[in-house]
């Protein structure tokens, strides 16, 4: 995968290329980083990044031409490393655009490459919005100082999708959201922790009853934290029937523990 990012602070992409999985797939060639720099293409000789807003108003928007100049060489950097010769899309990471969930991590993970915008300031010229964008994600309702967070976040995402990028290929179709649910419990050494022992079935042997418990955990887990995510799926008879045994459970538990 190819990626370039245009930002003013390319430095702060060290906490994602040099740690973790993210840094060993970057070091062995899975993810590559390119980073274009806005002030690299200013004019002036204070190397100017961001303007007034016209119609005044609080804050300072990022300078039209060095963006525009930016994007620009992203464009042909990153077409000229690709064998297909398709049009990389540009993706704005602002609170405004669409919200990352599991789903459009996984399809924009198999894309060949992209163009990562870093937004500072007040943000971009809505005109540069319209004909240089052709994307725009959001991490969530909230707003943070700078799209180099949201884009390090997207690209370690996006790396867990990528063949050889973890040691067990199976971990992120394991992932909390890869099937609508969170994950469920899990337990290592020792097998008795303050007092708590891990769960009988854990230790069994017995694969079909660890995996009913696990879906049944993960189920409950989605039902307790998040019940917004029940709503939107369409549950098989078995995850119906085991998600009615969490709740019954769970309601037990509750009433003992009352007494």
């Amino acid at each position: 995968m190819q990626l370039g990012i245009v930002t003013l602070f390319p430095e702060m992409f060290s906490a994602i290329t040099e740690y973790g999985i993210s840094g060993r797939a970057i070091r062995s060639g899975l993810i590559n980083l390119e980073y274009f720099s806005p002030r690299d293409y200013t004019t002036d000789k204070h190397r100017t990044v961001d303007d007034k807003p016209f119609g005044g108003g609080p804050g300072m928007l990022m300078k039209t031409e060095p963006l525009v100049a930016s994007i620009t060489a992203a464009r042909q950097a990153l077409k000229n490393k690709q064998e297909s010769g398709d049009q990389p899309k540009v993706i704005y990471l602002s609170p405004q655009g669409q919200t990352l969930r599991q789903d459009a991590i996984v399809e924009l993970a198999q894309r060949d490459s992209m163009i990562l915008l870093c937004g500072r300031y007040q943000g971009i010229d809505n005109r540069l919005l319209e004909n240089e964008i052709d994307e725009e994600w959001s991490l969530g309702d909230f707003v943070i100082s700078g799209g180099e967070l949201a884009a390090m976040t997207l690209i370690d995402a996006m790396t867990r999708f990528q063949p050889g990028a973890l040691g067990d290929e199976s971990s992120a179709l394991e992932d909390s959201f890869s099937n609508g649910l969170l994950h469920s419990p899990e337990y290592t050494r020792p097998q008795d922790f303050a007092g708590q022992n891990v769960p009988d079935v854990l230790l069994s042997g017995d694969h079909e009853a660890i995996r009913k418990w696990r879906l049944k955990q993960s189920l409950g887990a989605t039902w307790l934290k998040r019940p917004d995510l029940l709503k939107t799926l369409s549950l098989e008879q078995e995850q119906l029937e085991l998600l009615e045994q969490f709740k019954q459970e769970h309601q037990g538990y509750i009433e003992s523990g009352s007494e």
